[in-house]
């Protein structure tokens, strides 16, 4: 089966929050899925605690890639 969404970033919680809130900001729903809550939620726990991945539409994927390599990490 192939998907309409494809991911954009994977990395920890706290970047993951800022790029949603940029994406969201421009008019772009991501997808956003977190194992360490899936695994939480199920009552497992996850080597990799508070890692996220967002996903977008394929057809939004160049405007956030864009939006994400304009953003200043050292902020």
């Amino acid at each position: 089966m192939d998907s309409e969404y494809i991911k954009i970033f994977g990395g920890n919680s706290t970047e993951s929050n800022r790029i949603e809130q940029l994406l969201r900001k421009n008019d772009i729903t991501p997808i956003v899925k977190s194992e360490s809550e899936s695994a939480r939620l199920a009552g497992f726990g996850t080597p990799l605690p508070h890692i996220s991945e967002i996903y977008v539409h394929k057809d939004e994927e160049n405007k956030a890639l864009e939006l994400i390599s304009r953003l200043d990490w050292e902020e």
